[in-house]
This record gives structure tokens, C-alpha cells and sequence, in this order.
């Protein structure tokens, strides 16, 4: 045989090695390399896949803070709210405290100035009645 590799028909081959086969060991070669860059490929893959994987345990970890930020802020802002609406409640309290010492006050002049009136009368009929004596 002159050949390294030929066809004995039917399809039978032998290889350099001087081995019958029954694929062709060009297909054979080719097969084998598609078998390696079909592992490799695999191999990428499976990178991929880890890569991946960690991104996206990275991404729900980051957004489990984002979640808990929002809630932060959520109840910050309703303690806001909280605190704005105690304070309009605490400014109409005091509203009514002052309207309301405010007629006790005039409340009050009104007594003193009748009182006042009392007085200069009683002080009047005193001073007339030490004179008639």
C-alpha cells in the first residue's frame, strides 16, 4: 500500500497505523476535533453559567438592600407625615388654649373694671357717710 490511508470499499478504511476502520480517518480526525471544541464550548458554558449565576445573586443582593432602603424611607416619610400632622394638631391645641385664655382675659378686665366701679361707689358712700357724721 502506497497510501497512508485507503478505501477497501464497503465502507471500510484502513488509517495510517495500518488499522481497519469503518469511518473514514479523515472524518474520524475532524470528528475528534469537533468532540474537543465541542467540550471547550461546554467548558464556556458552564463559565457562563457560573459567571452568571453570581451576577445574578449579586443583583438580587442588591436588590434585597434596594428593598430595604425603600422601606427605610418609606417609614421615614410616614414619620414625617407623623410628625407634620401632631404638629398641626399641637398648633390648633394651643390655637384654642390662647383664644380661650384670651376671653378669660377680657373675661377678667370686665370683672376688675366692675369691681373697680364697686370700689369708687363704696369709697363714695364711705366719704359721704363720714361727712354726714
Amino acid at each position: 500500500m502506497e497510501e497512508e490511508t485507503g478505501s477497501l470499499g464497503n465502507g471500510l478504511f484502513i488509517d495510517e497505523l495500518c488499522k481497519l476502520r469503518v469511518l473514514d480517518p479523515e472524518v474520524a480526525t475532524q470528528t475528534q476535533q469537533l468532540n474537543g471544541e465541542c467540550k471547550e464550548f461546554v467548558d464556556k458554558i458552564n463559565d457562563f453559567q457560573r459567571i452568571v449565576g453570581g451576577f445574578i445573586a449579586m443583583v438580587s443582593d442588591l436588590a434585597k438592600q434596594v428593598d430595604n432602603e425603600k422601606m427605610k424611607a418609606i417609614g421615614c416619610r410616614n414619620l414625617l407625615k407623623t410628625i407634620a400632622k401632631e404638629r398641626e394638631t399641637k398648633r390648633q391645641q394651643l390655637l384654642a388654649l390662647i383664644t380661650e385664655k384670651k376671653m378669660q382675659l377680657e373675661r377678667l378686665n370686665t370683672q376688675y373694671e366692675s369691681l373697680q366701679k364697686v370700689e369708687a361707689d363704696q369709697n363714695e358712700f364711705i366719704e359721704q357717710f363720714i361727712m354726714q357724721k
